[in-house]
């Protein structure tokens, strides 16, 4: 490598993928502390490149996350392979803004490849719309663009051109479960949080399909019901094939929130969880969860092309458009854009589909391990059917308890996870999507947190 500084910032990216194994997964470091390595004065001159990066290095490592080891649990966060690291240096290296295909020829390529595998893969028609967005949030948002769009035409209302004072009322229900990303998108495309018909779901956070069909019953058109693939404390899924038909029953439009849930289909012995999800109009799905691409990457997929674009798609004099290429910018909010597509490509390049399903069903085996080791000790107790990658645990049936257990296994350092609220009850979080996380791991993981269960 002939530039110095890029070879020191290999030289530092090498140093910190080795770090000793024993070290604290999340760190110690006081945040005072971090504002005073990182702080002060406004620059006034500036300092050399190499200077900056060291200094850069030793100040904010101490403070980094270590959600790319193996026994990271806190939040379904995967961990970067090897190959799409080195794609997002390329990525950054090329530094191609892949709003349309004037702008990176290649980007716009690689996303239409990319997007046709994904769909394959993911068992989705194969004429869907794919845009590469932020995460799951910006999917969810994008999709119900999409929806809105698409619904409010079908009672003659162009909520692109008239916007939405006046327009019919658009009629949202949502499960009781819904991910709070749901909400946000909701509030984003001006339909509210706080409007939406909640439905009633079983005791594993799925939506009952008795309950939707009482709350379809007095509605009228327009209708944009929201499901989940992968319930975030459970990994539960919606029945699909019943909630479609009944939506479709009434002209609705059907939004699959599946940020993680939907890698499951990649999976023969998991794809059952999901069946009927392919007869949904939408799609969100993460590709910095199972994927274990880097950060930032979410997937918004629409079997409506046209609404897909009516929602996203901007023009203006100086933009050449694309003839026959596919603009990235159609499919997204962003014009200015990261080109996401190259994590995504080399990810399903290097896995192939026997890889990536191997490594879903791995991680859903890893789940299936804790909580099996966690469930042998006398003061434990699974609250959720480990279908997934999710595992729910309470301590001695006791909130405190719990809380304060979840609290010493995070300052243990061992392995790091979080706490949650189930059905009114404390319990602690476990979400294992990382490709690195091995057996032992979960071992040493499962151990740290009896020997926190231990104290009294």
């Amino acid at each position: 490598m002939s530039d110095p500084l890029l070879r020191r910032a290999a030289e530092l990216a090498e140093a910190f993928r080795a770090r000793d194994p024993r070290t604290p997964v999340f760190p110690r470091i006081a945040v005072d502390e971090l504002r005073r390595a990182l702080g002060g004065p406004a620059p006034e001159r500036g300092t050399a490149a190499e200077p900056v990066l060291e200094d850069l290095a030793r100040a904010a490592e101490p403070g980094i996350v270590w959600s790319t080891g193996p026994r990271y649990f806190g939040f379904v966060i995967g961990g970067s392979l090897p190959v799409t690291t080195a794609a997002d240096w390329l990525t950054s290296i090329w530094d191609q803004n892949a709003g349309i295909y004037a702008t990176s020829p290649a980007a716009s390529v690689v996303e239409e490849v990319a997007a046709q595998w994904l769909l394959d893969f993911l068992r989705l028609p194969r004429n869907s719309s794919v845009g590469f967005v932020t995460g799951g949030g910006t999917a969810n948002f994008t999709c119900i663009a999409a929806a809105r769009n698409h619904i409010l035409r079908q009672v003659g209302w162009d909520v692109e051109a008239q916007g939405l004072q006046g327009a019919p009322r658009i009629n949202v229900v949502l499960s009781e479960e819904a991910h709070v990303t749901i909400l946000t998108a909701l509030r984003m495309a001006g339909l509210g949080s706080t409007n939406a018909i909640r439905v009633r779901c079983d005791e594993q956070g799925r939506m009952i399909a008795s309950e939707l069909h009482k709350a379809l019953q007095p509605l009228t058109r327009p209708v944009l019901v929201c499901a989940q693939a992968g319930n975030v404390n459970t990994g539960g899924f919606d029945p699909f094939t019943e909630v479609a038909n009944a939506v479709h029953e009434h002209g609705g439009w059907v939004h699959v929130d599946g940020a993680f849930g939907l890698w499951a289909r990649i999976s023969p012995s998991l794809c059952p969880l999901t069946e009927g999800a392919e007869l949904a109009d939408s799609w969100s799905v993460d590709g910095h969860k199972w994927l274990n691409v880097p950060y930032d990457c979410g997937v918004a997929i629409t079997a409506h092309p046209e609404a897909h674009m009516a929602a996203m798609g901007s023009s203006a004099a100086y933009i050449v458009a694309g003839q026959n290429q596919r603009d990235n910018f159609s499919f997204v909010p962003e014009f200015s854009r990261r080109a996401r597509g190259f994590t995504v490509y080399a990810a399903l390049k290097h896995l192939g589909r026997s890889g990536l399903c191997e490594l879903v069903e791995r991680c859903c085996a890893r789940a299936r391990h804790m909580a099996e080791l966690l469930g042998r000790a006398a003061n434990v107790t699974i609250l959720n059917d480990v279908v997934l990658n999710q595992v729910l645990v309470r301590f001695r049936q006791n909130d405190e308890f719990t809380r304060a257990v979840i609290a010493r296994v995070q300052q243990d350092g061992t392995c790091w996870l979080g706490g949650t609220t189930w059905h009114g009850m404390d319990a602690m979080r476990i979400s294992i999507s990382n490709w690195s996380t091995t057996e032992a791991d979960i071992e040493l993981s499962a151990d740290a947190i009896l020997r926190a269960a231990q104290h009294s």
